[in-house]
């Protein structure tokens, strides 16, 4: 058994230090070293609950390529349960401009699967059922598997930056029980769209302003930002580490909100730190 699967979302970070967001048009910038590491989504919800002391399996697609060895390498560093199909078209990548506040734009290339899924539904339906909770990413190929994967016992997805119109998110928010989204591009219809995804429980994230939890039945309640227990390094992947913290509070016992409040003090730390290979320590466990 496994207290976590996280479906989806491996990738590299190309990470580049720029001196302002949007970067100064110029020909060409001096920038500190630009590194390649593990990153996306499923990654660093998986390394954030590794570093919180779950037991972690992981299902994906990855390249055979480059990228694809510094992922395999950062996930043998743990003790990560991997299950991997190749990814003929290469593997997910994302360049990250991170500016001296460490506030970051990300360039995606999600390398879309095409061709038979990658995953028979019996293999898919094993991982499930040895899992406690499962994180969906919004995977192109998992949105083809969601009738499979609807047989676990709880169920998160994190929709990002949703605008609250692309029907591509709903059916990964219709088998949640518990739904991460974004303010980015939601603004002031986020309490709308998040009382028409009841019952089900949504937090809208918003960086450094905190959380919203959403509760059906419940008044919206503001989950503030925790302090940063150190100089705000990089914000890649706090989001990611919310989302862990929440759903590693959940499985030991928190309610919901306690959960949250949690998950800011553990987003908090993470932002200290430069990448999602977490060390021991850095993030709070309890």
């Amino acid at each position: 058994m496994v207290d976590l699967l996280v479906i989806g979302g491996l990738g590299v970070d190309i990470r580049a230090r720029v001196p302002a967001l949007p970067p100064p048009v110029a020909d060409s910038l001096l920038v500190p070293p630009i590194d390649l590491r593990i990153g996306n989504t499923g990654a660093g919800v998986a390394l954030a609950a590794h570093a919180l002391g779950l037991r972690v399996a992981l299902v994906d697609v990855l390249g055979a390529d480059p990228a694809g060895d510094v992922v395999r390498a950062a996930l043998a560093r743990t003790s990560i349960r991997t299950t991997l199909a190749d990814a003929p078209t290469g593997t997910r990548r994302s360049v990250n401009l991170v500016d001296p506040a460490g506030r970051r734009m990300s360039l995606h290339d999600p390398r879309p699967w095409s061709g038979p899924a990658p995953f028979g539904e019996a293999e898919l339906a094993a991982l499930v059922a040895e899992a406690t909770h499962v994180h969906l990413s919004i995977m192109d190929w998992a949105r083809d598997s969601l009738a499979v994967l609807r047989a676990a016992t709880s169920i998160s997805t994190d929709l990002h930056d949703w605008d609250g119109e692309n029907d591509y998110h709903r059916p990964f928010a219709r088998i949640a029980d518990l739904v991460f989204v974004s303010d980015t591009r939601l603004g002031e219809r986020a309490a709308k769209e998040a009382a028409e995804l009841a019952p089900r429980t949504v937090l809208v994230t918003g960086g450094a302003a905190g959380a919203t939890l959403h509760t059906p039945g419940v008044p919206p309640t503001h989950v503030p930002a925790a302090t940063p227990p150190g100089p705000v390094v990089d914000t890649n992947g706090a989001g990611d580490a919310f989302a862990a913290g929440v759903i590693a509070a959940r499985l030991r016992g928190a309610g919901i909100l306690d959960a949250a409040r949690y998950a800011a003090r553990v987003a908090a730390a993470a932002c200290t730190y430069d990448g999602m290979e977490y060390p021991d320590g850095l993030l709070p466990r309890e």
